[in-house]
């Protein structure tokens, strides 16, 4: 009787396991990278993490389920962020605030770039770009009801939207010289504190 490949990574249950397992992981996000997703192989990821194949396949059936993995690994970090900031939220003032928010786009930046082309080259699900576009607004409506408490969910749901759309001017400025970005980020830092500062006066607070 045929067996069914193996759709899901298999999930270690040993500290080493662990350890093995986020070594593969660094070395596909390095592979697929460098080659493309299409170019990258199982064999070429083996040998960058230093795991023997069988072990590869053991954790990681295919390199779908690996290029899955990482996806679903990119929104979890993308996730904890915003539980961080929300939690150091209540004592920041909005001019903190929005250097926190333009900090933390930035230090995204190349993850989100990575997710966003491996999310291509796996077809590019409408569901998945969902799930993640819905995750960031959620965690940043979050932050600002609570930066702002007096702040409508529905209100804090549009400004999530808009924010995240200014703040994705920040990976736009990548290519440009050092002194200049950094004068486009202080900008986009401005703007933001505006638009918070202005939502704050409209809230009453």
């Amino acid at each position: 009787m045929p067996t069914t490949p193996a759709t899901s990574a298999h999930e270690p249950k040993r500290q080493r396991g662990h350890l093995r397992v986020a070594a593969i992981m660094e070395a596909g996000v390095a592979v697929f990278t460098e080659k493309g997703y299409d170019a990258a192989t199982m064999t070429e990821i083996a040998a960058r993490s230093d795991t023997a194949i069988g072990s590869l396949y053991r954790f990681f059936p295919s390199k779908e389920v690996l290029a899955d993995a990482l996806l679903v690994n990119y929104a979890q970090h993308v996730t904890e962020r915003f539980v961080a900031l929300a939690a150091r939220a209540p004592a920041m003032t909005l001019d903190v605030l929005a250097d926190a928010l333009v900090d933390f786009m930035v230090s995204l930046q190349s993850q989100r770039s990575f997710a966003i082309a491996l999310l291509d080259a796996r077809g590019g699900s409408d569901e998945r770009r969902v799930k993640f576009r819905q995750a960031m607004r959620d965690g940043l409506a979050g932050v600002l009801r609570t930066v702002i408490p007096a702040m409508t969910k529905a209100k804090s749901e549009t400004m999530a939207v808009v924010l995240l759309h200014l703040l994705k001017g920040v990976s736009a400025f990548a290519g440009e010289k050092p002194a200049a970005r950094r004068l486009l980020q202080a900008e986009i830092r401005q703007l933001v504190r505006v638009y918070l500062l202005s939502a704050q006066m409209d809230a009453g607070t």
